[in-house]
This record gives structure tokens, sequence and C-alpha cells, in this order.
């Protein structure tokens, strides 16, 4: 028996028994009525787009019962930065564990069934690529978002200080901007209405704040956070240290474009020489180089 009808009738196995448990294991009716209670959640909260046509929780339930064999809880360090690329649902790190199991196995299949030399070389290749995808796409995620959330805080600035200016207490004012944000700035709106959630089920304000800051590691909105801590403390007006705050940031900004800017210089340096230089040296100084080859070509002559 070849190696390629080994690694292919192995990815078969495991595909067959993933889908047999996939189809066996449907749920109750009190577990689906508990689901739908639970999955609407508050109407105030944006939802992330899902795709409809795929049932997400009954795809993660044999990844649950695979974990469950191993540990009680999920990776707290993989929940962390799923909760960080905007994925909160309890199932979430155990599909991102099971997709870095499956993916090599059906990497590894597409090896067996399509590659016929250096199968070795290649099915040691495709483990390893796959393997390593679900964290490039979970860094890149989570850049997204914190590049999301940067750019959206000079606009919650301005909207807080509006709110607030209107006559709206600091809470109530979070709740208006993060609803009014939803289609604009999502990924800010999805942590501030948290913000106001976790503030209902009783966590204390500084708290909540704090709890943002962890979640989304940036550190323009952790100078927010700290700023709206310092003026809880010591009781200064909001309005006034919102404006400060905003203008100090937009400072800040503009410097770093000025700092951007001044790094074109020695970026280009590299092109110039490697890219640039070659060709304008082909274009001006090889013909002169030819012509004179050529005349001593003829005077040797």
């Amino acid at each position: 028996m070849s190696l390629s009808l080994v690694i292919a009738l192995g990815v078969g196995l495991f595909a067959c028994f993933f889908a047999i448990f996939i189809l066996m294991s449907r749920p109750s009716k009190e577990s689906a009525l508990l689901a739908e209670v639970t999955e609407r959640g508050d109407p105030s909260v944006p939802e992330r787009p899902r795709w409809k046509w795929i049932n997400i929780e009954r795809v993660a339930r044999p990844f649950v019962w695979m974990r469950s064999l191993f540990a009680s809880q999920p990776n707290a360090e993989v929940a962390r930065r799923l909760t960080r690329a905007g994925y909160r649902k309890a199932y979430d790190p155990d599909i991102f564990t099971g997709a870095k199991l499956v993916l090599p196995v059906l990497a590894g299949g597409a090896v067996a069934l399509f590659v016929r030399q250096n199968v070795i070389i290649w099915f040691v290749a495709a483990l390893m690529v796959s393997f390593l995808v679900p964290e490039f796409w979970l860094a890149r995620a989570i850049r997204k978002r914190q590049e999301e959330i940067k750019l959206g805080l000079p606009d919650v600035l301005d909207l807080l200080a509006i709110c607030v200016e209107a006559g709206l207490g600091l809470d109530q004012a979070i709740v208006k901007v993060g609803s009014e944000l939803k289609i604009s700035h999502p990924a800010f709106s999805e942590e501030l209405l948290q913000i106001n959630l976790e503030q209902r089920a009783g966590s204390p304000r500084v708290g909540a704040w704090r709890s943002m800051v962890d979640r989304v590691e940036v550190e323009s909105v952790r100078s927010f956070v700290n700023m709206l801590v310092q003026t809880e403390r010591f009781g200064t007006p909001i309005s006034k240290s919102l404006a400060i705050f905003s203008d100090s940031l937009r400072t800040q900004r503009r410097q770093q474009a000025e700092e951007n800017a001044a790094k074109t210089t020695i970026k280009l340096v590299l092109p110039l020489v490697f890219l640039i230089f070659p060709c304008i040296f082909i274009v001006t100084v090889a013909p002169a180089v030819i012509m004179v080859m050529k005349s001593f070509g003829n005077l040797v002559l």
C-alpha cells in the first residue's frame, strides 16, 4: 500500500467521523430554546455578520467535545486573543483550535490525492503551513480591529463631548454614542455597548473601562480611559477633559504624520539604489559606454 493511499484513507476516516458527529449531535428542544433566548442578547449590541447557511454552533460541538476530554475550559490566551479580534462566543476558541487540527488533515489529504512526486516533502510543508494559517489570520484580524478602533476614537470623543454638553450623563452618553456609531465604527460601538452591559451586570464603572482597555490593547484608548478614570476620581468637568484630550490626540496624530513623512526619505534609499539608479545608469550611461567601446574597437582594428 502506497503512502499516498494511506494518507488519503486516514483523511477519509477522519472526515467521516467528523461528519457523523455533526449530524448525530442534534440539540434537544430545551437546549434549542435556551440558545434562542440567549442569542437574542441586547438589541442595542451590533451583531457580527456570520454565514446564515452554516450552523456554527453545530460545527463547534465536536470541537467542544474534543476539548472537554482534555480541559474543562478553553485556553484563556486563545480566548483573550479572539476577544481582541471581536469574536466573543463561548465556542470560538474551540473552533479556532479545531481549525488548527482540521486544516493540516485537509492539506495532507490534498497532497496525498494530487501530488505524485516528493510526497513527503510536500506533505510536511502542507502540514506546517496549514497549521500556521489560523495564527496568521488571527493576528491580521487583531491588527485590523485595533486600527478600526484607533481611527474611530476622534469621532467617539467628539460625540461624547456633544452628548455631555447637551446634558447627558457619562453612562448615557456612552450608550448613545455606541448606538450612533454602529454603521460607521462598528468595532468601537461594540466595545462601548459592552461597557454598558458590564455596568448593568454589576461591574464598577472604572472596572468596565479597564476591561475595554484589556480587550482592545490600543495605546490611545488606554490614555482615553486613564483620562476618564482621573476625571472620575478628581471630579473635574468631563466635557473640558474630553476637549483637552481631543486636542492632544490630534496634536499627537499630526506629529506622528510628520514623523512618518520624515522617515520616507530613509525608506526611499534602498529602492533608489537597487531599482531606480540602475535603470538611470542603463538609459544614460550605457549608450555612451557602448559608443566608446566601438570607437576603441575600430582603433584597434
